[in-house]
């Protein structure tokens, strides 16, 4: 297929690799474009802006950070929209809102006739790097199934969860586990090193137990080893905790857990991690066990 993909980032860009690696040719934009090199090298071909990739393909990929820069690369002057034909599909694997991801799908379908699938990803940068991420995928059967073959590159679990906004719906519960999942982890490999235990010692047979999880696997040796280099951003969660006590609200859920992680995350932004990855909650907790007045 001719394939567009628009944010070239920790996620995107590896995914984008994928599909070329399957054959595809790929369209690729992205606001710094020396990010798209890699890809260029391989392959793709660099365009100047969205509505220049939308008018090249027979399907465009969305993989940017937040509500507002989805919008924009679909309704922006030189945004998708404006090259957009009937038989063009949009697949959003960004986590933004679910209201407007619906908002967004209503306008390009009324205006437009194009189709159009939230399918927000989850599984890191070490996942997109191995297709194997969690996708999940919301919009019409039958335009998901016409692109079932693509999902099956970046992913080894793809689920359709509804209709246009639920895979958004369902990325926003996959956040709230991996953020109190992050912040279990931290608490725990603290109180290991406050007790006299060795934390990398407790990672390894806790992971293994009912107490396991993702976070303590995949994360858990980086906090012993102090390696905080991001395979997911503490902004890019603490924006997803945002999203999801919107999603709180609208739905009249209470979510304690989830605004407790969110005070934290936000915590954690506060004292400059914002850009290292969502490990990096650790150094907080650890700066409430053993900063000088706990001693």
């Amino acid at each position: 297929m001719r394939i567009g993909y628009v944010g070239i980032g920790i996620m995107g860009r590896p995914m984008a690799a994928n599909l070329i690696k399957a054959g595809h040719e790929l369209f690729v934009y992205n606001r710094t474009a020396r990010k798209c090199q890699p890809l260029v090298e391989a392959g793709a071909r660099l365009m100047d802006d969205p509505a220049a990739v939308a008018a090249e393909v027979e399907v465009v990929f969305i993989n940017v950070p937040d509500t507002p820069d989805v919008e924009k690369v679909i309704f922006s002057k030189r945004g998708i929209f404006g090259a957009a034909r009937a038989d063009l599909t949009v697949i959003d694997n960004s986590t933004i809102s679910p209201a407007a991801t619906r908002e967004f799908a209503e306008r390009l379908k009324s205006e437009k006739q194009v189709d159009y699938l939230d399918a927000p990803v989850s599984g890191g940068d070490i996942g997109a790097q191995k297709g194997t991420l969690a996708i999940m995928v919301g919009g019409e059967v039958e335009v998901f199934e016409k692109y079932r073959a693509l999902f099956e590159v970046l992913g080894s679990k793809i689920v359709h969860v509804g209709p246009v906004g639920m895979g958004q719906t369902c990325k926003l519960c996959n956040q709230l586990f991996c953020a109190l999942h992050m912040l279990a982890c931290s608490e725990g490999i603290s109180l290991a090193k406050k007790a006299g235990l060795d934390p990398a010692v407790m990672v390894e047979v806790v992971s293994s137990g009912a107490g396991g999880s993702w976070a303590l696997s995949n994360l858990g040796p980086k906090i012993v080893e102090g390696d905080f280099a991001p395979g997911f951003m503490v902004d890019l969660l603490a924006k997803d905790l945002r999203l999801l006590m919107e999603l709180s609200g609208e739905s009249g859920s209470s979510l304690p857990g989830a605004a407790l992680a969110g005070q934290f995350f936000t915590a954690a932004q506060t004292q400059g991690f914002g850009r290292e990855g969502t490990q990096a909650l650790a150094k907080i907790i650890d700066r409430l066990n053993f900063s000088t007045s706990n001693e």
